[in-house]
């Protein structure tokens, strides 16, 4: 697992939700938009931001992720899950606008149990990948 705070960039987004097929057709994977995705690895490079770029795991069930879906998802090399990848990249694209994500390691339901790591309590990182978010969005 990632350190909370741990940067990760969505390269593709597994698609497990119902969203993002309102958006764009039936597959398996969603991708961000290139330019976009060119802008945040740039300025996380260049502001000397440790990050890991993949593959995420997008799903809409709250606490559902279970070890065999986990173990599942990481065997198609997902490095993270989230709850809202796939249907922004999918409404993007749909609407023609460069869009890429970028995320921070949080809790940890990769266990048995969930563990909260009290991500919610680090400000600080939030307020720093906002900053650098505005920036990638000004590279474009």
């Amino acid at each position: 697992g990632f350190d909370v705070g741990h940067v990760i960039v969505p390269t593709g987004a597994v698609r497990d939700e119902g969203t993002s097929y309102h958006y764009a057709p039936a597959d398996a994977e969603v991708s961000p938009h290139p330019r976009a995705l060119a802008a945040i690895d740039d300025t996380l490079t260049e502001a000397g931001v440790p990050h890991d770029r993949g593959l995420v795991w997008t799903t809409d069930a709250f606490f559902r992720e279970t070890p065999a879906k986990v173990a599942r998802r990481r065997e198609q090399g997902c490095l993270a899950v989230e709850m809202e990848v796939a249907a922004m990249f999918a409404c993007a694209s749909f609407r023609g606008a460069s869009y890429a994500q970028l995320l921070y390691a949080g809790d940890d339901v990769s266990a048995a149990e969930w563990d909260h790591r009290h991500w919610d309590q680090h400000q600080g990182v939030r307020h720093r990948l906002l900053d650098l978010a505005l920036d990638a969005v000004i590279r474009l």
